[in-house]
């Protein structure tokens, strides 16, 4: 018996709503799961707050000197404000924060970013230089956008066996009207034949390991789609051997919002 128009109608906008409903929790457990990535890294850095404070705290115990009770007291408080921001860098990814965008320089995007990674690249001895000399600001999910640069500087980290370097810059392009971020890294690079494919979902180039992170293929194409939804564009550079570039476009606050600005997404061997 064929079922009436309405009631197909009806069942196919469930399915959509359904389809999207699957799609912000696929964003959200892929998110926590870069998190993850990055757990071990941040337990350590906690220790080590933890054990400065018990440390001068002790040491001001100890003396009742004005002069070393001062400086226990600045280590303390040293400490204390480096666990605040630590936190308030994990609250600030983790927590969902709808769709609500808001205009911001794309150098504190990256910075909120760093503060989450920065202890993960020193334990793999990984050098990482930052250059956001300019201050291009861009209307965004602040939440989506750290993301995607956290997932790309946890992939860059990952082409890199032992050591490396990546640099993270941000560059302000008033002739097209786009603010930029890029994160490079002189990692094992991404075979030609390879590149177009990189964004497609479920398509991986490195396998996961023994805590089941990486490999599932949904990070780029997640990237990607982010990216997109701020009418950006994202582009991929790399050589075999010498590394690669991600580099991230975004229509600036001040620029035209009629959507044929910014280039095509491309993917290229350099």
């Amino acid at each position: 018996m064929t079922q009436p128009p309405s009631d197909v109608e009806d069942r196919l906008r469930r399915a959509e709503e359904q389809v999207e409903e699957l799609g912000r929790r696929l964003v959200q457990a892929q998110k926590l799961g870069s998190v993850g990535e990055l757990a071990s890294s941040i337990t350590h850095e906690f220790n080590n707050v933890l054990m400065t404070v018990i440390n001068y705290a002790k040491m001001g115990l100890r003396h009742a000197d004005d002069t070393t009770r001062e400086k226990a007291f600045n280590k303390i408080l040293a400490a204390g404000q480096r666990a605040a921001k630590i936190t308030t860098g994990l609250l600030s990814y983790a927590r969902n924060g709808g769709d609500r965008r808001e205009a911001i320089d794309l150098g504190e995007v990256v910075r909120s970013v760093i503060v989450l990674v920065e202890k993960d690249l020193q334990m793999h001895r990984v050098r990482l230089d930052l250059m956001l000399d300019e201050h291009p600001v861009a209307e965004l999910n602040v939440n989506q956008v750290q993301q995607v640069v956290l997932n790309l500087i946890v992939n860059a980290r990952q082409a890199m066996d032992a050591g490396g370097r990546i640099v993270v810059s941000v560059h302000e392009n008033t002739a097209d009207g786009m603010g930029e971020i890029a994160v490079k890294d002189s990692g094992c690079g991404i075979p030609a034949d390879k590149l177009p494919r990189i964004f497609d979902s479920f398509f991986t180039t490195k396998t996961a390991d023994a805590g089941g992170q990486g490999g599932t293929g949904l990070g780029l194409s997640m990237c990607r789609e982010i990216v997109e939804s701020h009418r950006g564009r994202i582009r991929v550079e790399s050589v075999v051997g010498r590394g690669t570039t991600f580099t991230l476009r975004f229509p600036l606050a001040t620029a035209s919002n009629e959507s044929g600005n910014g280039d095509a997404s491309m993917a290229k061997a350099g």
